[in-house]
């Protein structure tokens, strides 16, 4: 339960208590006396609370069920041994914003989207343990398509593009040569 929803439970209870007490109250004071409508006043303080739990059963009740998969499934790369590079790039990945940020890129597999005018294609690179990829320098690098019969005639020789990853673009790179046809 997180901060918020345990204050909204306690405010619940709180304004229970107080329309209970509100309940007793007006029930064991004489009628028409002052403390009968203070009773009826505390009573009263629970009604905001009603409309929102109605509210909450009705927005329940309405909302659809989330959408399942559609189509086929999407496609995925083959484990990291089977690596089919197509295409040899020059990549700079952008300079850091944060010193913090300025770290080598770690050794692995590293996915993105590489972008050429307005069409954008998955693609993977590797960086070896034993090598070393820091921001705002050049390296160059294999790269493979996810889909290469797409991607490949956008990406012919000296082409440039850019690295998406996530909603960023993060590198500026271009075609040094292409390695093979898929």
């Amino acid at each position: 339960m997180t901060r918020i929803q345990a204050r909204r439970k306690l405010i619940v209870i709180v304004l229970l208590c107080i329309a209970v007490g509100g309940a007793l109250l007006r029930q064991f004071a004489p009628p028409a006396s002052m403390l009968r409508d203070i009773g009826t006043l505390l009573m009263l303080l629970w009604l905001p609370v009603i409309g929102n739990i109605v509210a909450w059963l009705v927005a329940k009740v309405r909302r659809p069920a989330p959408p399942g998969p559609t189509g086929p499934a999407p496609a995925v790369f083959g484990p990291a041994g089977t690596f089919n590079p197509h295409a040899w790039v020059e990549l700079t990945l952008r300079e850091a914003k944060l010193p913090i940020e300025d770290t080598p890129i770690a050794a692995g597999e590293h996915h993105c989207a590489l972008v050429v005018g307005n069409d954008g294609f998955t693609a993977r690179w590797f960086v070896r343990p034993d090598d070393t990829v820091r921001r705002g320098k050049a390296h160059a690098l294999q790269v493979e398509f996810l889909t290469p019969t797409v991607a490949l005639p956008r990406f012919q020789r000296d082409a440039t593009f850019r690295m998406l990853v996530g909603g960023a673009f993060i590198g500026d790179g271009r075609v040094l040569e292409v390695l093979g046809r898929a």
